[in-house]
């Protein structure tokens, strides 16, 4: 493995500010994306005519499209352009959105939010190079990731007041063909003002681990949506075993390469575990909760889709803030990442009963403080998905960063969806918010316990 550093020269301070620039809007634009069904569900599902497993596979397609593609898409910026992913993946999501805001079915949208999905994936993972390469290292770094993460947060919380506003005053497509002109006249500025970097040398492709990594995690999210019906149906079956073939295919194929799509070699390093295990963490326990809080608002409490879109931005306007401040927490990463995760953890428990007769001012309390704690994940996230890794596999280390995030939140709407469905909405979303507490916690302690091994 090379350990030398991208081709081009660090890039002069102006430059980089661009840099840093159309990376932050790229993670803004995604994140808003990403969240804008998660206030109008129920609402295009109705429209739409979704079937039982319909809005499940509404939330978790570009979640599908995202985690399916990230690693290729991070080894294919290195290669050919971090620009140049970021450009045609940033066409790819207005086109994905035009196509969302025009659809007549179901199967349109889910496809629509798949393209989406793997558009993010090439727009994530390209910004994420460019900054790991424009910013070496030292606290220029530290403060450009903060603001990176910080855009995340911004974006979960802009996604869902846009999506109940424009749904209020007119029509949840509304929504979509407003990301649809922002995605088009970023692509356009993106592809005039940004400089190109690449790795030092172009790899060799890896089209057997590529094929067989999208379609094993595709096979696993599908069995993990569909089990929302029953787990002992046929297609659950089928899709796992898929799954676990697939996925040990890839592995198999993986450790015999020279030039592998994932090093796994480096899962023997305990700052790259730490960062992909923590993604993969705050996926199931963080972004999955949050992601079906809203509809549990909706349907147990009544709330609109607008109200429950505001009550939803304390947390990840509370994220935005979080992320911002977190370089003057003094501490590495590693350890930021433990309190994000423990803060996470204590929010939720103060969230108990929200889908009954919780008082608004615990679960106001509980959403500030899992905010403030996913402000503290998110900026420790990105910073340690570029320093875990080599600098010229920057967008790959940032594409397995966030496949297990995204893998990660498939798995945790999933299972809040099917804990729901067995026990109702109110024990059912009470088990799982205990669940995915006891989870944020462990995952803290291992944190910890790392990073003292690294040390």
């Amino acid at each position: 493995m090379t350990l030398t550093r991208s081709a081009p020269a660090p890039a002069a301070q102006h430059t980089a500010g661009t840099v840093a620039v159309a990376a932050c809007a790229a993670a803004l634009l995604a994140l808003v994306n990403y969240t804008v069904p998660m206030v109008t569900l129920s609402q295009t599902a109705a429209d739409l005519g979704s079937g039982p497993t319909g809005p499940a596979w509404m939330l978790n397609s570009i979640s599908l499209g995202l985690s399916a593609l990230l690693l290729v898409a991070g080894g294919l910026a290195d290669d050919h352009g971090r620009r140049r992913a970021y450009v045609a993946g940033t066409w790819a999501l207005a086109a994905g959105a035009l196509l969302a805001a025009l659809s007549m079915n179901t199967a349109m949208f889910v496809v629509a939010r798949l393209v989406q999905g793997g558009a993010s994936a090439a727009m994530l993972a390209g910004s994420l190079g460019m900054l790991g390469h424009a910013y070496p290292g030292g606290p220029d770094r530290v403060r450009v990731t903060g603001r990176y993460g910080a855009m995340l947060g911004l974006g979960i919380a802009l996604g869902p007041l846009l999506s109940g506003s424009i749904a209020a005053a007119w029509s949840w497509r509304g929504v979509h063909v407003l990301i649809a002109v922002a995605g088009a006249v970023l692509a356009v500025a993106a592809g005039r003002v940004l400089p190109e970097s690449r790795g030092d040398r172009r790899r060799p492709h890896d089209l057997p681990g590529a094929i067989t990594l999208a379609l094993g995690t595709a096979a696993l999210l599908a069995g993990v949506t569909e089990g929302r019906l029953g787990w002992n149906r046929p297609v659950v079956y089928v899709s796992f075993a898929a799954a676990l073939v697939l996925l040990a295919a890839f592995t198999l194929i993986e450790n015999r390469r020279r030039e592998p799509l994932v090093e796994l070699g480096l899962l023997r390093r305990p700052l790259f575990l730490v960062a992909t295990s923590g993604a993969f963490v705050t996926g199931i326990a963080v972004i999955g909760m949050m992601s079906y809080l809203p509809t549990v608002l909706q349907v147990t409490r009544s709330l609109t889709p607008l109200t429950s879109a505001v009550l939803f931005s304390l947390w990840s306007g509370m994220s935005f803030l979080a992320s911002l401040l977190a370089r003057h927490l003094r501490v590495h990463s590693g350890v930021r990442l433990a309190l994000g995760l423990l803060l996470s953890a204590a929010g939720a428990l103060l969230t108990l009963g929200v889908a009954d007769a919780a008082p608004w001012t615990r679960v106001v309390a509980g959403l500030v403080v899992g905010g403030v704690g996913s402000g503290l994940i998110n900026a420790s996230l990105t910073h340690l998905a570029i320093e875990s890794v080599p600098l010229a596999r920057a967008s790959m280390g940032s594409g397995a960063n966030n496949t297990a995030r995204y893998v990660g939140s498939s798995l945790g709407v999933a299972a809040m969806a099917t804990t729901i469905g067995a026990l109702g909405w109110r024990h059912g979303t009470d088990v799982t918010t205990v669940a995915y507490a006891v989870i944020a916690a462990l995952a803290a302690a291992l944190t910890l316990t790392a990073g003292r091994s690294r040390a």
